[in-house]
C-alpha cells in the first residue's frame, strides 16, 4: 500500500472514530477520487482493460454511429464531441478518425478530473478541452456524447432490509491497523422512503442500490441535449431496475478483491441502472433507444465486416482481430454483460445498432 493510500485509509478511519460510521457512497467517492487521480489504471500493467483498449474497432464503430446520426439529422450546426471519463483518449482518437471519413471534425471536449489521465489524453489529442464537470462545457452546438464505463464508477448508496426496516448501509473500521480495512453494516437511519413499494417486503438481508450522483449527471446531460440537440451513447455493465442485489465490486491487478480493503488502491464500480438513465432522459423530453447488449450493438454496426477488412489489409493480425471481436461481442465475455443505451433530441435520427429484438 502506497503512503498516499495509507493516509487515505487512516483519514477515513479517523472520520469514523470522530463522527461515527460513514456511508458506502462517501467511502466509494473518496476511494475512487484518490484512485483515479494517482495513476493510469488501464492496460496490462494496470488494473483493468476497457473495450477501446481491446481493439480500434470499438471506437471506430462508435464514431461512425455518431457521424451517421449527425448526417441523417441534417448535419446540424457545428457539433461538439464530448466524452465523459475518456480513459487514455483511445476511444476518442479512434472515433474521431472514423468521423473524418464522413467529413465530420467536431471540436473535442473531455470531462476528466484525473491529472494523470489528462496527461495521457493530451499526448494523444493535443487540441482537447478539459472540464471537471458538465457546467463548463460550451452551451452552443449539438452534442455527440460518449460515456463508456463512466457511470459504473460513480458512488452508490446502499440500503439494507433489516428486522426493523430498511437502513442505509454504512462502514465501520475493521480489524488490524487503522485504515487497512472497513466493515459494512446496516446503520440506524430509516430509509423506507428510498425503497420502491414493490420491493419494500424483500427478505431480510436484501440490498437495494441507487446512485444519486449518476441521476444528477444523467439529468444535467439530458437537459443539455434537450437545449442544444444531439445524442449520447452510454455503454456500461448494468441492469434494468429497480432490482435487489449487491453489485459493488473492486478490481486490483486484473483480479477481483474486497471492496473495503486496499482503500484507494483498487477500482470500485457498481452496476448501472439503465432504467433510471432512460427515465431521466424521458423526463427531459428526449427519445430513448435501448438498452441492448454491446455484442448485438457492435454486430449491427458491422464489426464482423470491419474485422474482415482490417484482416485483409494486415493478414498477420487476422487472429488477433478475430479474438478481439469475440471478446467484445461474445455472450460469455463482454457481449451481454455490457449494454448500450442512446438518448437523443427528438429532432435527431434514431441511431443504428439498435436492431429490433437485439
Amino acid at each position: 500500500m502506497s503512503p498516499d493510500t495509507l493516509r487515505l485509509g487512516q483519514r477515513l478511519a479517523r472520520q469514523i472514530e470522530a463522527g461515527g460510521p460513514i456511508s458506502v457512497a462517501h467511502f466509494m467517492a473518496e476511494a475512487n477520487a484518490h484512485y483515479y487521480a494517482s495513476r493510469d489504471p488501464l492496460g496490462v500493467a494496470g488494473d483493468f482493460i476497457t473495450a477501446p483498449e481491446i481493439s480500434q474497432m470499438f471506437g471506430e464503430l462508435i464514431g461512425l454511429c455518431l457521424a451517421d446520426v449527425w448526417m441523417r439529422s441534417g448535419r446540424k450546426g457545428a457539433p461538439l464531441y464530448l466524452e465523459l471519463g475518456p480513459g487514455r483518449g483511445t476511444l476518442a482518437n479512434d472515433a474521431l478518425r472514423a468521423m473524418e471519413s464522413a467529413a465530420l471534425a467536431p471540436k473535442v471536449h473531455f470531462v476528466e478530473t484525473s491529472p494523470t489521465l489528462r496527461e495521457r489524453q493530451i499526448a494523444l489529442l493535443p487540441h482537447v478541452s478539459f472540464h471537471d464537470d458538465l457546467s463548463t462545457v460550451p452551451t452552443t452546438g449539438p452534442l455527440l456524447v460518449v460515456a463508456n464505463e463512466f457511470f459504473d464508477a460513480l458512488p452508490i448508496r446502499q440500503v439494507e432490509r433489516t428486522e426493523v426496516g430498511w437502513r442505509e448501509r454504512v462502514l465501520i473500521g475493521g480489524i488490524g491497523e487503522p485504515g487497512d480495512s472497513f466493515i459494512p453494516m446496516p446503520g440506524y437511519r430509516p430509509m423506507e422512503s428510498a425503497v420502491p413499494e414493490a420491493l419494500k417486503e424483500a427478505p431480510v438481508g436484501s440490498i437495494l442500490e441507487t446512485s444519486p450522483a449518476s441521476a444528477t449527471i444523467a439529468l444535467e446531460l439530458a437537459h443539455r441535449i434537450a437545449r442544444q440537440g444531439g445524442i449520447a451513447l452510454i455503454i456500461d455493465y448494468g441492469y434494468e431496475g429497480p432490482a435487489i442485489g449487491d453489485t459493488l465490486q473492486a478490481v486490483r491487478g486484473h483480479q477481483m478483491t474486497d471492496p473495503f480493503t486496499h482503500v484507494g488502491d483498487s477500482d470500485l464500480t457498481a452496476h448501472v441502472d439503465f432504467t433510471m438513465i432512460g427515465n431521466v432522459a424521458l423526463q427531459a423530453g428526449l427519445r430513448v433507444t435501448g438498452p441492448v447488449g454491446q455484442g448485438a450493438f457492435l454486430k449491427a454496426l458491422g464489426i464482423d465486416a470491419r474485422a474482415a477488412s482490417l484482416s485483409r489489409g494486415s493478414p498477420e493480425r487476422a487472429t488477433d482481430l478475430q479474438q478481439a471481436s469475440e471478446r467484445l461481442t461474445a455472450a460469455d465475455q463482454m457481449g451481454d454483460l455490457f449494454r448500450v443505451i442512446a438518448i437523443a433530441h427528438p429532432d435527431w435520427a434514431t441511431p443504428e445498432g439498435f436492431t429490433p429484438g437485439a
